[in-house]
């Protein structure tokens, strides 16, 4: 009886927490997401960062909770990106949005692809390279993330 409860309650705290961390919209249109963060990053001259993923992907649901509580990565994102995060799942694909991102699927998920100001895709990031045990590795992803920052990438030109 005992670990009949104590399962039930566990099993209740982890719903609420996966109810919580809905940072997919599922229904939202993709294309107008990238739209508008695009306008917001030229406005700002940075870049956009799009996480591709679901609700449905637990190493999607881990990075978006790396990048907010990571200091130094928060900070790069903060200060580099207009960060957003575009559904992919079996309701809503998103096709137009993942033609327009150079199909980034087949990397797996969560996959990253860094917009220019004007919206170009200029990189497509496989996340499980900055993949750490069970976790992100602060070290792979800060180094990522400053490699491709609006500074890095116009420093070639």
């Amino acid at each position: 009886m005992k670990k009949t409860i104590v399962l039930t309650f566990t099993l209740l705290m982890v719903l609420q927490l996966s109810a919580q961390q809905n940072i997919y919209d599922d229904k939202a249109d993709a294309m107008q997401q990238i739209n508008t963060a695009v306008k917001k990053a030229a406005a700002e001259n940075k870049y956009v960062l799009c996480q591709v993923g679901g609700n449905w992907c637990p190493w999607c649901l881990r990075f978006a909770a790396f990048a907010e509580s990571d200091t130094l990565v928060h900070d790069i994102i903060q200060d580099n990106f207009v960060y957003i995060h575009i559904n992919w799942s079996r309701e809503n694909k998103n096709p137009e949005a993942m033609k327009y991102l150079e199909n980034p699927a087949r990397f797996g998920f969560p996959v990253f692809v860094i917009l220019d100001g004007s919206g170009k895709p200029i990189h497509i990031q496989n996340s499980a390279y900055l993949e750490e045990g069970k976790g992100y590795s602060e070290a792979k992803v800060s180094e990522f993330l400053k490699a491709w920052t609006p500074t890095a990438v116009n420093t070639l030109r």
